[in-house]
Protein backbone atom coordinates (compact mmCIF):
# COMPACT_ATOMS: atom_id res chain seq x y z
CA UNK A 1 0.00 0.00 0.00
CA UNK A 2 1.13 3.44 -0.80
CA UNK A 3 1.30 6.06 2.27
CA UNK A 4 1.70 9.28 2.12
CA UNK A 5 2.95 10.57 5.26
CA UNK A 6 2.48 14.42 6.07
CA UNK A 7 5.34 15.37 8.54
CA UNK A 8 7.76 18.81 8.84
CA UNK A 9 10.12 16.68 10.85
CA UNK A 10 12.48 15.22 8.70
CA UNK A 11 14.24 13.05 12.15
CA UNK A 12 10.54 11.44 12.73
CA UNK A 13 9.73 11.03 9.81
CA UNK A 14 12.56 9.23 8.67
CA UNK A 15 11.87 6.62 11.88
CA UNK A 16 8.37 6.48 10.86
CA UNK A 17 8.90 5.41 7.31
CA UNK A 18 12.22 3.00 8.60
CA UNK A 19 8.74 1.46 10.29
CA UNK A 20 6.67 1.98 7.96
CA UNK A 21 8.48 0.29 5.13
CA UNK A 22 9.52 -2.66 7.42
CA UNK A 23 5.39 -3.28 7.42
CA UNK A 24 5.29 -3.11 3.85
CA UNK A 25 4.06 0.43 2.93
CA UNK A 26 5.11 2.35 0.16
CA UNK A 27 5.61 5.60 2.06
CA UNK A 28 5.87 9.09 -0.04
CA UNK A 29 7.20 11.74 2.31
CA UNK A 30 5.62 15.46 2.20
CA UNK A 31 6.81 17.77 4.17
CA UNK A 32 4.32 21.10 4.07
CA UNK A 33 0.64 20.90 3.48
CA UNK A 34 1.30 22.03 0.06
CA UNK A 35 3.77 19.01 -0.72
CA UNK A 36 0.59 17.28 0.54
CA UNK A 37 -2.03 18.41 -1.73
CA UNK A 38 0.79 18.13 -4.42
CA UNK A 39 1.50 14.52 -4.20
CA UNK A 40 -2.41 13.96 -4.15
CA UNK A 41 -3.43 15.27 -8.06
CA UNK A 42 -4.19 12.78 -10.26
CA UNK A 43 -1.95 11.45 -11.99
CA UNK A 44 -1.51 7.38 -13.42
CA UNK A 45 0.71 6.30 -10.36
CA UNK A 46 -1.06 3.66 -8.02
CA UNK A 47 -3.43 5.72 -5.81
CA UNK A 48 -2.70 5.99 -1.95
CA UNK A 49 -4.13 3.72 0.61
CA UNK A 50 -4.02 6.05 3.41
CA UNK A 51 -2.45 9.79 4.46
CA UNK A 52 -0.77 10.19 7.84
CA UNK A 53 -1.53 13.89 8.55
CA UNK A 54 0.22 15.51 11.54
CA UNK A 55 -1.27 18.83 12.29
CA UNK A 56 1.72 20.86 12.42
CA UNK A 57 2.69 21.96 9.85
CA UNK A 58 4.60 25.00 9.29
CA UNK A 59 2.82 26.37 6.06
CA UNK A 60 -1.13 25.06 6.69
CA UNK A 61 -2.70 24.61 9.65
CA UNK A 62 -3.40 21.05 9.48
CA UNK A 63 -6.87 20.94 9.93
CA UNK A 64 -7.36 22.93 6.52
CA UNK A 65 -5.16 20.46 4.64
CA UNK A 66 -7.52 18.02 5.90
CA UNK A 67 -10.56 19.81 5.22
CA UNK A 68 -8.81 20.58 1.60
CA UNK A 69 -7.98 17.02 1.19
CA UNK A 70 -11.28 15.74 1.32
CA UNK A 71 -12.46 17.68 -0.92
CA UNK A 72 -10.93 16.52 -3.69
CA UNK A 73 -10.62 12.65 -2.55
CA UNK A 74 -12.02 9.91 -0.84
CA UNK A 75 -9.03 8.66 0.76
CA UNK A 76 -8.57 7.86 4.56
CA UNK A 77 -6.83 10.37 6.63
CA UNK A 78 -5.78 9.59 10.02
CA UNK A 79 -5.00 12.95 12.06
CA UNK A 80 -1.55 12.79 14.20
CA UNK A 81 -2.05 15.03 17.07
CA UNK A 82 -0.56 16.25 20.18
CA UNK A 83 -4.09 17.91 21.20
CA UNK A 84 -5.73 15.27 23.21
CA UNK A 85 -9.17 16.80 24.26
CA UNK A 86 -12.33 15.72 22.81
CA UNK A 87 -13.27 18.95 21.59
CA UNK A 88 -10.41 19.04 19.10
CA UNK A 89 -10.55 15.62 17.62
CA UNK A 90 -14.11 16.23 17.15
CA UNK A 91 -13.00 19.18 15.36
CA UNK A 92 -11.01 17.18 12.82
CA UNK A 93 -13.54 14.38 12.73
CA UNK A 94 -15.93 17.08 11.33
CA UNK A 95 -14.01 17.88 8.55
CA UNK A 96 -13.38 14.21 7.52
CA UNK A 97 -11.07 12.73 9.60
CA UNK A 98 -11.33 8.90 9.33
CA UNK A 99 -9.26 8.19 13.02
CA UNK A 100 -6.75 10.14 14.94
CA UNK A 101 -3.54 9.12 17.46
CA UNK A 102 -2.38 11.49 19.90
CA UNK A 103 1.30 11.90 20.47
CA UNK A 104 3.38 10.30 21.59
CA UNK A 105 1.58 6.93 20.57
CA UNK A 106 2.33 3.17 20.30
CA UNK A 107 3.69 2.48 16.70
CA UNK A 108 1.51 -1.12 17.14
CA UNK A 109 -1.72 1.43 17.66
CA UNK A 110 -0.60 3.45 14.73
CA UNK A 111 -0.45 0.29 12.47
CA UNK A 112 -3.53 -0.55 13.99
CA UNK A 113 -5.57 2.09 13.07
CA UNK A 114 -3.64 2.56 9.40
CA UNK A 115 -5.18 -1.32 8.88
CA UNK A 116 -8.72 -0.18 10.40
CA UNK A 117 -9.08 2.82 7.88
CA UNK A 118 -7.86 1.24 5.16
CA UNK A 119 -10.04 -1.98 5.27
CA UNK A 120 -13.03 0.57 5.45
CA UNK A 121 -13.04 0.90 1.64
CA UNK A 122 -14.66 3.58 -0.57
CA UNK A 123 -17.86 5.79 0.56
CA UNK A 124 -20.01 3.28 -1.39
CA UNK A 125 -19.22 -0.23 0.39
CA UNK A 126 -22.09 -2.21 1.91
CA UNK A 127 -22.27 -1.86 5.58
CA UNK A 128 -25.17 -4.47 5.67
CA UNK A 129 -28.01 -1.54 7.04
CA UNK A 130 -27.96 -0.35 3.27
CA UNK A 131 -30.81 -2.63 2.30
CA UNK A 132 -33.37 -0.13 3.37
CA UNK A 133 -34.40 2.21 1.17
CA UNK A 134 -34.90 4.83 3.96
CA UNK A 135 -35.27 5.04 7.91
CA UNK A 136 -37.10 7.86 10.18
CA UNK A 137 -36.22 8.25 14.00
CA UNK A 138 -38.95 11.19 14.71
CA UNK A 139 -37.21 14.25 13.13
CA UNK A 140 -34.05 12.60 11.37
CA UNK A 141 -34.59 11.11 8.16
CA UNK A 142 -31.57 8.59 6.73
CA UNK A 143 -31.23 7.77 3.09
CA UNK A 144 -28.89 4.48 2.86
CA UNK A 145 -28.52 4.60 -0.54
CA UNK A 146 -27.41 7.94 -0.83
CA UNK A 147 -25.87 8.36 2.66
CA UNK A 148 -27.74 11.45 3.46
CA UNK A 149 -28.94 12.48 6.60
CA UNK A 150 -31.35 15.25 7.38
CA UNK A 151 -33.00 16.72 10.81
CA UNK A 152 -36.42 18.53 10.50
CA UNK A 153 -35.65 18.73 6.44
CA UNK A 154 -32.10 20.17 6.89
CA UNK A 155 -29.48 18.13 5.17
CA UNK A 156 -26.65 17.03 8.21
CA UNK A 157 -22.82 16.74 6.92
CA UNK A 158 -21.48 13.24 8.73
CA UNK A 159 -18.34 11.42 7.88
CA UNK A 160 -18.59 8.17 6.73
CA UNK A 161 -17.84 6.29 10.10
CA UNK A 162 -20.27 8.56 11.53
CA UNK A 163 -23.22 7.62 8.96
CA UNK A 164 -22.35 3.83 9.03
CA UNK A 165 -22.48 4.35 13.00
CA UNK A 166 -25.91 6.15 13.22
CA UNK A 167 -27.46 3.52 10.33
CA UNK A 168 -26.21 0.81 12.93
CA UNK A 169 -28.51 2.08 15.41
CA UNK A 170 -31.47 3.60 13.46
CA UNK A 171 -32.40 0.00 12.21
CA UNK A 172 -33.56 -0.98 16.06
CA UNK A 173 -33.99 1.90 17.85
CA UNK A 174 -33.89 1.11 21.66
CA UNK A 175 -32.44 -1.91 21.00
CA UNK A 176 -28.93 -1.92 23.13
CA UNK A 177 -25.97 -2.02 20.87
CA UNK A 178 -22.49 -3.86 22.65
CA UNK A 179 -19.54 -1.93 22.03
CA UNK A 180 -17.60 -4.44 20.44
CA UNK A 181 -20.33 -4.90 18.10
CA UNK A 182 -20.34 -1.49 16.77
CA UNK A 183 -17.01 -1.56 16.75
CA UNK A 184 -17.60 -5.01 14.50
CA UNK A 185 -19.57 -3.61 12.16
CA UNK A 186 -18.73 -0.56 11.60
CA UNK A 187 -14.82 -0.32 12.04
CA UNK A 188 -14.71 -4.16 11.18
CA UNK A 189 -11.71 -4.79 13.66
CA UNK A 190 -12.24 -6.73 16.83
CA UNK A 191 -8.87 -4.35 18.20
CA UNK A 192 -9.87 -2.85 21.30
CA UNK A 193 -8.24 0.31 20.92
CA UNK A 194 -10.65 1.29 18.49
CA UNK A 195 -13.05 2.07 22.14
CA UNK A 196 -12.09 5.76 21.96
CA UNK A 197 -12.95 6.06 18.59
CA UNK A 198 -16.12 5.27 19.17
CA UNK A 199 -16.69 6.89 21.90
CA UNK A 200 -15.01 10.27 19.90
CA UNK A 201 -17.48 9.31 17.00
CA UNK A 202 -20.58 9.26 19.40
CA UNK A 203 -19.80 12.71 20.50
CA UNK A 204 -19.46 14.07 17.16
CA UNK A 205 -22.50 12.40 15.97
CA UNK A 206 -24.58 14.00 18.79
CA UNK A 207 -23.19 17.72 18.33
CA UNK A 208 -24.29 17.83 14.42
CA UNK A 209 -27.62 15.87 14.88
CA UNK A 210 -27.84 18.80 17.82
CA UNK A 211 -30.02 15.85 19.40
CA UNK A 212 -27.94 14.35 22.20
CA UNK A 213 -30.05 12.51 23.77
CA UNK A 214 -30.61 11.16 20.57
CA UNK A 215 -27.42 8.18 20.80
CA UNK A 216 -27.96 7.33 24.80
CA UNK A 217 -24.59 5.69 26.89
CA UNK A 218 -26.17 2.41 28.38
CA UNK A 219 -22.90 2.46 30.74
CA UNK A 220 -20.50 -0.48 30.52
CA UNK A 221 -22.69 -2.02 27.41
CA UNK A 222 -22.49 -0.06 24.73
CA UNK A 223 -25.13 2.17 22.87
CA UNK A 224 -28.63 2.97 21.71
CA UNK A 225 -30.67 4.89 19.80
CA UNK A 226 -33.70 6.67 21.50
CA UNK A 227 -36.63 7.84 19.60
CA UNK A 228 -37.52 11.67 20.25
CA UNK A 229 -40.82 11.76 22.39
CA UNK A 230 -43.79 12.54 20.09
Amino acid sequence: MRLLLVEDDDHVAAALSAVLSRHGFQVVHARSGEEALQALLPAEREPFGVVLLDLGLPDQDGYEVCGKIRKRSAIPVIMVTARSDVRSRIHGLNLGADDYVVKPYDTGELLARIHAVARRGSVGEDTGPTRLAALRIGSVHIELPTRRVSVDGEEVQLTRKEFDLLALLAQRPGVVFRREQIISEVWRTSWEGTGRTLEVHVASLRSKLRLPALVETVRGVGYRLVPPSA
